[in-house]
């Protein structure tokens, strides 16, 4: 791969991660929420918040890895 512009195929696949990682991070948000929210009988913002950062850190770890596959070429 040089530094020229990308096929399409690759412009497919960097979309197909992209929607994989926001799907997969939301429905990994939702189950954390679930389930701490459950664990603490007093309804706290905890949930949500713990949520929203295993979902943001699911996502960015997927096209980090993404990203770094792509540039060894595999």
């Amino acid at each position: 791969m040089g530094a020229g512009r990308e096929s399409r195929v690759e412009k497919d696949a960097m979309t197909v991660e992209i929607v994989y990682a926001l799907v997969s991070g939301v429905v990994l948000a939702a189950a954390v929420t679930v389930v701490a929210v459950a664990l603490t009988v007093p309804v706290t913002p905890y949930g949500l918040t713990l949520g929203g950062l295993v979902g943001a850190a699911h996502i960015v770890r997927v096209l980090y890895r993404f990203d770094r596959e792509r540039r060894l070429g595999r």
